[in-house]
């Protein structure tokens, strides 16, 4: 029998990438999209994955800011694919890159619930779906997770905070055999990236390591490893270039 997950933020970028990779590995996929805009670009990813890995795969509107939303996610993926979820990829995200001055208590707030808040509604809904069997748990971080980003101090506590949530919960439930690990991306090319000066792009890639922007599939071969790597849990791979070393 296939195996079920649920991927938030998975209609464009990296979270596009990681559904896709979701289907490559022969998981039937629940993925969110928050507002109109999202639906056909959501719709004609689970098209690409069905046709493509000969999976199933639904697409639900849910803002996973809100607890009520979640439970909507999840309660429709238990409806179409049973009882049993076996991977939940966290990875919904949203960034104000502002001076901390100039925000507005409700724009930093809308950040932490969006990028950790989310991941503790949806992880608290789907574990009693996962426990007592080999499942896991992925949470998308960042970067900005392990180091400090100028203009982004909610951003950085907010996938700090997602840092410290998976250490806890792979702590907790390792005994009921659920794994829980994190992907801290670095700066990967994705369409705000592409949107930027070349000039200033070169120059941001001149300041990692290896010498380049890392690509969506970075992120997605992340995934993959973790899913299939059985004696992985609380950890945090960081595919940056060397942006940032652990």
């Amino acid at each position: 029998m296939a195996k079920t997950a649920i991927i938030t933020g998975g209609s464009r970028g990296i979270g596009k990438a990681m559904a896709q990779k979701l289907g490559e590995l022969g998981y039937n996929i629940a993925i969110n999209y928050r507002s109109d805009s999202s639906k056909q670009l959501t719709e004609d990813l689970i098209e690409e994955i069905k046709n493509q890995y000969g999976v199933e795969a639904i697409a639900v509107q849910a803002d996973v800011s809100k607890f009520e939303d979640c439970k909507k996610l999840v309660d429709a993926t238990i409806e179409k694919f049973g009882d049993q979820i076996d991977a939940l990829i966290n990875n919904a995200g949203i960034t104000n890159n502002c001076n901390f001055i100039d925000l507005q208590p409700e724009d930093y707030e809308r950040v932490i619930t969006t990028n950790l808040v989310s991941m503790m509604h949806m992880s608290h809904l789907c574990l009693p779906y996962m426990v007592d069997r080999e499942t896991s748990i992925v949470c998308t971080a960042s970067v900005g997770g392990l180091t400090g980003v100028i203009n982004q101090a909610d951003y950085c506590a907010a996938k700090t905070g997602v840092i410290g949530l998976v250490r806890a919960l792979a702590l907790e439930f390792a005994p009921r055999k659920v794994r829980v690990n994190a992907i801290a991306p670095g700066m990967i090319m994705t369409d705000m990236l592409r949107g930027v000066n070349q000039d200033e792009l070169n120059a941001l890639a001149a300041t990692i390591p290896l010498g380049k922007i890392g690509d969506v599939s970075d992120i997605a071969g992340a995934l993959g490893y973790i899913l299939e790597a059985p004696y992985l849990t609380g950890q945090v791979i960081s595919p940056n270039g060397g942006f940032v070393l652990q």
